[in-house]
């Protein structure tokens, strides 16, 4: 795949500045922001939310980067990242209160709204055990700390004065202050940075417990994620103490349903001259969808704003494309990806008819139908085992179908699995 403008930014630098041997000499490299501003924004080179999102040459060097003050970041081996896990639970249902009109449930595509959201239905209280009054969010400016973070080897020992930071949400109690960082999105990891900076800030200016809490809005799913720092002074001393779910009560979707949507899907569409999905998770699909809801979205951003790999940019941006849902144009030298009318209505849509209508939308594809249909024959066997369509059935078909510039063998494999990712999407939906 081409590099993006960060990758081809970044490798100049790093042999402008020669970086690599400077950190095999020291253990790190401090930059400026001004040298990485000649060759792109700062605020563009250097923020990192997911380990997928790091520039070819870091990952390749096992390198990561931190702000230390406004002017100046720090490159080294550091161990930044979170590993998040989404435990199956049985999720507690809550609602905004009736008098509140401003916040719309059905258009919860914005960090900020979900936030809003989470707050005002009294999840946040409910997940802290204690009632909380929102006080905090924005940038604000770090002050004075130091910590160590882990280098592979040992701690290096990092000043941060005056470096900027932001929280999503910051919500104060009768002993607690939660910092709360939010993310759209079903994610993988996330950057520590992005609790740690925010606690440490206000460990030193309030006496009541500060609560680092990481959320995730997702497919209609609020997940909570609490954690505590045994060492206030040690970056990688977090742990995960405390999980729970909360989604907002609607009408269930149930086998019928389903069966309903099967059962009317007898008029196919074309294949479109678009390329065919690789894009295995589904519910990443749904979430890059609602955020096509805010804004358009420049196919290279998709990668620093979602848990993708660089590569799977292009395949989720297509998968919303193939479904007729979205449409890409050019701007430029860029290409920006915008949800079509049809795309705004579904998303639109209350949280049974809006998945009803996304299963109905991959469904009215034939080689979708006929996998679907030999899955739920597969499942109704009685023979013991994996009950999963065969990886050469569903190449089999798709070589009938002759679908769209796919033509290698080891192509028909990675698409014979996002076939098989949707169906199970649409199979676990009741």
């Amino acid at each position: 795949m081409a590099q993006t403008k960060n990758d081809k930014a970044w490798n100049k630098i790093f042999k402008e500045y020669n970086i690599l041997v400077e950190i095999d000499k020291d253990g790190y490299y401090i930059i400026e922001a001004s040298s990485i501003r000649k060759y792109r924004e700062p605020r563009l080179m250097c923020k990192f939310d997911h380990e997928n999102n790091l520039p070819d040459i870091f990952k390749e060097n096992n390198l990561s980067i931190l702000p230390i003050s406004r002017s100046k970041y720090i490159i080294g081996s550091f161990q930044m990242f979170a590993d998040v896990t989404y435990k199956k639970m049985e999720p507690v249902e809550l609602n905004i209160p009736y008098t509140i009109q401003t916040i719309d449930a059905k258009n919860l595509y914005s960090e900020s709204s979900s936030l809003h959201f989470a707050y005002h239905s009294g999840m946040i209280d409910d997940f802290l055990g204690e009632e909380t009054k929102h006080t905090v969010s924005n940038r604000m400016g770090s002050g004075k700390f130091k910590f160590r973070i882990w280098n592979g080897v040992g701690h290096t020992l990092i000043n941060v004065e005056s470096a900027q930071i932001e929280i999503d949400g910051g919500y104060e109690g009768r002993t607690k202050f939660a910092v709360i960082e939010a993310k759209n999105e079903t994610v993988t990891d996330f950057n520590v940075r992005q609790l740690f900076y925010p606690y440490r800030v206000w460990k030193n200016k309030i006496d009541k417990d500060v609560v680092p809490v990481f959320f995730t809005y997702s497919n209609d799913k609020f997940s909570f994620f609490m954690y505590e720092f045994s060492n206030e002074e040690t970056f990688n001393s977090f742990k995960l103490i405390k999980q729970k779910d909360y989604i907002i009560p609607h009408e269930s979707i149930t086998i019928k349903d389903i069966d309903a949507v099967v059962q009317n899907a007898t008029e196919f569409v074309p294949e479109p001259e678009v390329p065919f999905p690789q894009a295995d998770k589904f519910k990443k699909v749904v979430d890059l969808l609602g955020f096509l809801y805010d804004r358009d979205i420049n196919k290279q951003e998709i990668s620093d704003l979602f848990d993708f790999h660089k590569r799977q940019s292009d395949y989720y941006a297509n998968s919303c494309i193939y479904l007729g849902l979205a449409e890409s144009y050019s701007l430029g030298k860029d290409t920006y990806i915008a949800l079509n009318e049809e795309g705004r209505r579904v998303m639109e849509l209350p949280f049974r008819q809006k998945y009803l209508t996304l299963a109905e939308k991959i469904l009215q594809h034939k080689i979708f139908k006929e996998i679907y249909d030999e899955t739920v024959k597969i499942e109704s066997t009685k023979k013991k085992g994996r009950k999963i369509v065969p990886t050469h059935f569903i190449i089999s078909r798709m070589k009938y179908h002759k679908l769209y510039h796919i033509s290698k063998e080891s192509t028909f494999g990675r698409r014979a699995s996002t076939i098989r990712g949707w169906v199970r999407w649409i199979r676990e939906l009741p």
